[in-house]
């Protein structure tokens, strides 16, 4: 059997259940671990280092003029002729959607299966998982995976239930500029680290939102993850938010609560991935109750610290 990833998500979750035998293609973005794994899916914006601002931008026109940021290899795509392709229907921007995989697919002699993965809640991707893991007859291979991901989040409600942990008033931004509130599964990944996002968006689309409604809401904690952003790509435009009037004012600011984030955590829904986000956020919101192994030691950082460790000699 060969099977096509079109979706990040679904490659690192391929990978983490040991299934990568069936894999045979993937996007120019799927993780590490699908290096070496040809690259069928491509993107308008690879390889350019815009700014927020102009993502922002490009993605708007291209949307009002019905046009797609991605492209398909579709020589490469007919060469692999595959079993099954994995794609979504969640975001266009994040990645392709399963409209423009039907385009590529329908050129193909042979017809391969498409299997969507569009989950809107934590809940969902979990059963993602399952559901990759079902079309290629491994099913067990999943609840296996999912029962060992599933203690790590039990142990961390365990924690906060022990010591009476008090939720956390919390902010987690998708986008810079516009600055976006988080949606989808992430508001369930905050609940499950012992916080609450009143500005996010549980379940559904992540969706531009005013900075006098986040100063307002004045978040005890404030985690900045953009999706498709690293630490390092996150800093180059911290300005951007450091400037807004008001900043200092706000109580994450004032308490040093303010945390950078790898995207990979919240805006790529590999169940691994946000279950390493679920023990970050807990680091973040609950310093005195969990301290980050070395997984994840680079993967967040406190703005305070970061600030005084990139300081110039």
């Amino acid at each position: 059997m060969k099977v096509v990833s079109f979706l990040p998500a679904a490659t690192k979750m391929i990978y983490d259940m040991g299934l990568q035998e069936y894999l045979f293609g993937v996007t120019f973005e799927c993780p590490k671990e699908a290096a070496n794994q040809p690259k069928i899916v491509r993107c308008i914006l690879e390889g350019k280092n815009y700014s927020s601002i102009e993502i922002d931008r490009i993605f708007s026109a291209s949307k009002a003029q019905g046009k797609s940021l991605y492209w398909v290899d579709d020589e490469l795509l007919e060469s692999i002729a595959p079993d099954i392709v994995f794609t979504q229907d969640i975001c266009e921007v994040c990645n392709i959607d399963t409209v423009c995989t039907e385009t590529a697919v329908m050129k193909l002699s042979k017809q391969p299966k498409l299997v969507p993965l569009s989950p809107n809640n934590l809940q969902d991707v979990y059963e993602c998982a399952i559901t990759i893991a079902k079309a290629l007859g491994k099913e067990e291979v999943a609840l296996h995976y999912l029962a060992n991901l599933q203690q790590k989040t039990n142990s961390i409600l365990d924690q906060l239930r022990a010591n009476r942990a008090p939720l956390k008033r919390v902010m987690l931004m998708e986008w810079i500029e516009p600055v976006y509130n988080c949606g989808h599964w992430i508001p369930f990944q905050i609940a499950a680290a012992g916080g609450v996002d009143m500005l996010s968006n549980p379940a559904g689309d992540s969706i531009v939102t005013p900075w006098e409604k986040i100063l307002k809401y004045n978040p005890e904690v404030l985690v900045i993850a953009p999706c498709g952003f690293d630490i390092n790509r996150t800093r180059e435009e911290m300005n951007l938010l450091t400037s807004k009037k008001g900043w200092e004012d706000l109580e994450a600011v004032k308490q040093n609560q303010v945390y950078l984030a790898d995207f990979d955590m919240f805006t790529q829904p590999s169940i691994g991935t946000l279950v390493e986000g679920i023990e970050a956020l807990a680091c973040m919101f609950h310093p005195d109750l969990f301290t980050a192994g070395e997984q994840l030691a680079d993967k967040f950082i406190n703005l305070k610290k970061d600030i005084f460790f990139n300081q110039p000699a």
